[in-house]
């Protein structure tokens, strides 16, 4: 039986998948081939790249695109000797070597110890190259994985190898080269104080292809592969809902599917339809157990450059051009969608990065859920505001200092209680971007009859408080509009040291239209 994937490359005979070469331009790929030119492929952790690399090396294999021997290799090994240029390229070797002698060949194994030791570390790489492309009855590709996983010294000697030998192909260098990793050649990060004289390491590439997530035709074709093969139906507002949390990062969608279809108990039940709730709670898993993929997006939130790009987010403020390029880098890293709008990838994503800046914090919080639940079972967001008011006066000084994220500290404080609070039967939807002074959040809480929505709306006062109250107002009534809430929040940070908790501490009641709102100042 086939199952959804979230470790290691894609076997069609083992894994339901979306073919490989389907998701990349391969007319242009094999053009470029064809042309005998260098370029690069990349795309954030776990989205394919190896799947890719993988595929077009069979199919390069198979003739199906010409006379060509393919090889691949992945270079992760060698970065652990980081500036320790000899051993790194010993590795670099023996595992392409090893990648040849897997698809039935070992003419590099005769070759690249003695390039090493006759040349040295510094030009071995090349020199094997050589040796190796004028023995090969074939023209060579080499798709070289996790380049941008080397650093310093190793990274710049392999790339400039690479460009000194690139006018010696095909006969005495590989015919073209395929670099793949996370980032853009462009964008390849040397140690600091490495010297780069004259410009770029590798000018020779030709172009950079991204490998993007699914589209939401692609993604239902996955999941309805596992329904031909159990009968297990996804509801239509399952599929629905496994687009809309993922946008389609493969490693997202082959996380849900199976987490609800096989680690499920009830799921692995092949005559139960997979619901949304089915998908909601398979969400709710992953972030439980922290799985590999969110906790490395997870630690990338401590990196400056990361920072920079997602504080704005969290607060609503705008950010300006000197943040260029650490959007860049955030989108490389697949956390920050690829296009304009600015805005966090996914909604898992979205829900992710509050949730582990708030961590220290929320596990400390030690308000029970049902101090908050009324007779009826109903949330009570009203006595929850009040009790977040009376905290945060009492240990906000306290508890901020903890997230490192400054200027969105009050917010995330709010977060981290609302979290604690809710998760003890329903759930908060975050919703934040840039430029728009606001986060907003939806409190959704279960009833027999559907979910009870409240919406809570976070500002920071910029000037008068009257003015921060009516556009407050606006953005909240509109929220509640778009949400369908049963009630509005507006909770407004004064941020003014020079100003007594007497002063910020208050509560008022309004309407915007017929829509009631509770202004809660702190």
């Amino acid at each position: 039986m086939r199952f959804f994937n979230t470790e290691g490359p894609m076997r069609a005979h083992e894994h339901y998948t979306i073919p490989p070469l389907d998701r990349i331009a391969l007319d242009e790929t094999l053009g470029l081939i064809a042309r005998g030119l260098y370029f690069a492929l990349h795309a954030p952790r776990q989205t394919g790249k190896t799947s890719t690399l993988l595929a077009l090396r069979d199919h390069l294999n198979s003739g199906a695109a010409g006379d060509f021997r393919a090889v691949y290799a992945n270079l992760e090994d060698a970065q652990v000797f980081r500036e320790d240029l000899e051993p790194a390229m010993r590795t670099i070797l023996a595992m392409i070597a090893r990648q040849e002698r897997l698809l039935g060949e070992d003419l590099l194994d005769g070759i690249w110890s003695d390039a090493l030791a006759e040349v040295g570390a510094g030009t071995a790489f090349g020199e094997a190259l050589t040796r190796w492309c004028r023995a090969s009855p074939r023209p060579l590709v080499l798709l070289l994985d996790e380049v941008d996983a080397l650093v310093g010294a190793t990274l710049l000697s392999l790339l400039r190898q690479l460009r000194s030998g690139f006018a010696q192909r095909p006969a005495a260098f590989p015919a073209s080269v395929v670099l793949c990793g996370v980032r853009n050649v462009r964008d390849y990060r040397l140690a600091p104080g490495t010297e780069v004289a004259g410009g770029s390491p590798f000018n020779i590439w030709a172009e950079s292809q991204r490998l993007g997530d699914l589209d939401e035709g692609e993604v239902r074709a996955l999941l309805h592969q596992h329904t031909e093969e159990t009968g297990q139906p996804f509801t239509p507002e399952a599929l629905a809902t496994v687009w809309e949390q993922t946008r389609g990062q493969p490693w997202l969608v082959n996380a849900l599917a199976y987490q609800a279809c096989f680690r499920d108990r009830a799921g692995r039940d092949r005559s139960r339809e997979v619901t949304a709730d089915h998908i909601l709670a398979a969400r709710e898993e992953l972030f439980r157990r922290r799985d590999t993929h969110l906790d490395y997006l997870g630690w990338r939130l401590s990196d400056d450059r990361v920072r920079r790009v997602v504080e704005p987010l969290l607060t609503g403020a705008a950010v300006d051009d000197s943040t260029a390029e650490d959007l860049g880098y955030a989108r490389e890293l697949g956390l920050v969608a690829s296009d304009d709008p600015v805005q966090i990838a996914n909604p898992i994503y979205r829900e992710m990065v509050p949730r582990e800046l708030t961590r220290p914090v929320r596990f400390s919080l030690l308000e029970p859920t049902t101090r908050f639940v009324s007779e009826d079972g109903g949330l009570d967001v009203r006595k929850l505001l009040r009790r977040f008011q009376e905290y945060f006066r009492e240990h906000s000084e306290h508890w901020v200092r903890r997230f490192d994220y400054e200027e969105a500290r009050p917010q995330l404080l709010l977060q981290a209680f609302c979290q604690r609070v809710v998760t003890g039967g329903g759930f908060v939807e975050r919703d934040y971007g840039l430029g728009r002074g606001r986060t907003d959040l939806l409190l959704k809480w279960p009833r027999d009859d559907g979910w009870d929505r409240f919406v809570v709306e976070c500002k920071v006062r910029h000037g008068s408080r009257e003015e921060t109250e009516r556009r407050g107002l606006e953005q909240t009534a509109a929220y509640l509009d778009r949400c369908g809430a049963e009630a509005g929040h507006l909770v407004i940070f004064d941020r003014d040291p020079n100003r007594s908790w007497n002063d910020k501490i208050y509560r008022r009641e309004t309407t915007v239209g017929e829509k009631p709102i509770t202004i809660w100042g702190m």
